[in-house]
């Protein structure tokens, strides 16, 4: 969420943001429920002074012994104006901040302005993407070819938008998760932890997807939410928290299955594992003081890039324009894995630095080594999703026949090294 203060201090600085945004925000609404509210609050000190001056009075004509009840009965009517007026501050107050929960988060000063992916910028690529002799299969092709891929079988226990994994390819997922986990954890020391699955509306509240994208997640009838990703809960562990300054930087990683309604994407990558309803993820999560977390994006980045490059699956890092990001970041870095089969780049992950947006949001902050509480600077990203990291790994290891070779980081963990045709 954005300071109220800035905002209104800023009016011209708050336009160019919403421009460079390409948002349709109601900047007038806020400042409108702003003037209410002076409106409001001016009346309310009135009465406030109105209430002492008639219970002075009250103190006075008791003690010379004088009939009262004529201010009383003034000043009880004052007390109900003033309580009038307190419920209407609040409702204004609650109004504004509902508007507020709506502004997505302002760029960061180096994220080049555009309006859609187009405008995106390529940071760097990494990797040879792999010669076939042949025409590369795509990924749902080669698991149902060989046998390990179930769509059908799933729409039937569940509906579309599902998948089984068997066999081999359900291990090298295991695999993938459990390889994630070791290198975030023993490489880059990342504290892993176990998450629920659900949550609370005030911990989507807190990162973002509430109450803006309701419709993306998936709620039970007992009011919790299914997770869209381990950033809602690893994120909100010190919701309402202060920390120290000395206690930061804060380093999570967490594997979670993910939920998401896909509600915007009908029709949009219906064959495969590109868009499923349900699928698996490593996440990394920072808190960060002030100064430190441009410097933490880079870093997480590359610890997210780190796994890429150690299953040598050839991939480029994009970082996002202005129109393009996510409502709580401002300053992403995508980076895209090379899919033979579909012959382009696909994103894998998001690294993003939320600034203060989020802790804003959850009321997260720390300590500084002056003694000045100020919020926390979070941070996120996928380390990555395990699901497209699996078709990458189907897409660019295939070979004539169908079989897929496993990178050798993953063969001792596999217990083999090529995944042929179930029996």
């Amino acid at each position: 969420m954005l300071d109220i203060k800035w905002v209104l201090n800023n009016i011209d600085d708050v336009k160019d943001y919403i421009t460079k945004r390409n948002a349709d925000l109601p900047l007038d609404q806020i400042l409108q429920f702003n003037d209410d509210r002076k409106k409001l609050q001016q009346e309310f000190d009135e009465l406030r002074a109105l209430q002492n001056q008639k219970s002075k009075e009250i103190s006075l004509l008791k003690k010379e012994k004088k009939d009262a009840q004529f201010v009383i009965d003034e000043m009880q009517s004052v007390a109900v104006a003033v309580k009038e007026v307190g419920a209407k501050q609040s409702e204004i107050e609650n109004q504004l901040k509902d508007i507020l929960l709506t502004f997505p988060n302002v760029p960061h000063q180096s994220v080049p302005i555009g309006k859609s992916e187009a405008d995106n910028q390529e940071v760097l690529q990494w990797g040879d993407k792999p010669f076939f002799s042949f025409k590369p299969k795509e990924h749902w092709e080669l698991g149902e070819n060989l046998g390990l891929l179930d769509f059908e079988r799933a729409a039937k226990l569940a509906g579309s938008r599902f998948a089984i994994y068997r066999g081999a390819l359900a291990k090298l997922e295991r695999v993938l998760i459990n390889f994630m986990l070791d290198v975030q954890t023993n490489e880059h020391h990342y504290e892993e932890v176990m998450t629920p699955f659900l949550v609370n509306a005030d911990s989507l509240m807190g990162t973002g997807q509430l109450p803006k994208f309701e419709e993306d997640l998936f709620k039970t009838t007992m009011g919790y939410y299914l997770i869209p990703t381990a950033e809602v809960p690893v994120t909100n562990i010190y919701r309402g928290e202060m920390l120290k300054e000395e206690a930061l930087p804060k380093k999570f990683c967490s594997f979670t299955p993910c939920f998401r309604s896909e509600a915007g994407s009908y029709g949009k990558d219906v064959k495969g594992l590109i868009r499923q309803h349900q699928f698996n993820k490593v996440e990394l999560v920072t808190l960060c003081a002030v100064e430190k977390s441009d410097s933490e994006l880079e870093t997480l980045t590359q610890n997210a890039e780190k796994i890429l490059q150690l299953l040598n699956l050839a991939y480029r890092k994009v970082v996002l324009c202005t129109g393009d990001m996510g409502f709580s970041a401002a300053k992403t870095y995508d980076l895209e894995v090379w899919l033979p089969g579909q012959n382009q780049y696909r994103e894998i992950s998001s690294c993003s630095n939320c600034t203060d947006f989020q802790a804003r949001r959850m009321n997260t902050r720390y300590k500084s080594k002056e003694g000045k509480p100020q919020f926390v600077h979070t941070l996120n990203g996928s380390g990555l999703a395990v699901g497209r990291t699996l078709i990458a790994i189907l897409e660019n290891y295939q070979q004539e026949d169908g079989s897929i070779r496993i990178p050798p980081i993953l063969q001792e963990a596999m217990g083999c090294s090529i995944i042929t045709k179930i029996q």
